[in-house]
């Protein structure tokens, strides 16, 4: 059965991806590439989940056949940290950018460039 949640995954990634190929702002292009992160990685979760199962929290009354597996939840934590990351570099160079060329914009960056 198909979920809304993959819809709703696969809309964050277009709309993310749209941001990255359409716009010519360097702030704008990794607000779409963070949305598009954020499409992935709800994908993943969507995928892990398994309807009327609990999270794989030790507590009485849930038992292994209970629980979903915890894999594809370790994995998006781990991936989340990850973009957070690569997130604060590409801020860090997108201030580089602004202070060596006055500008966010690509095309212009590109022309200055020589």
């Amino acid at each position: 059965m198909i979920s809304v949640y993959y819809f709703g995954s696969i809309a964050l990634v277009l709309i993310g991806l749209y941001g990255v190929l359409v716009k010519k702002n360097v702030l704008k292009m990794l607000i779409g590439l963070s949305i598009m992160e954020t499409g992935v990685n709800l994908l993943l979760i969507s995928i892990g989940y398994i309807y009327g199962r609990s999270a794989p929290i030790l507590s009485e009354g849930i038992g292994p056949n209970q629980a979903v597996d915890p894999i594809p939840q370790a994995l998006v934590l781990t991936a989340i940290v990850i973009g957070v990351a690569t997130t604060a570099m590409a801020l860090s160079v997108a201030i580089i950018l602004y202070q060596r060329y006055g500008t966010l914009n690509v095309e212009e960056i590109r022309r200055l460039r020589g």
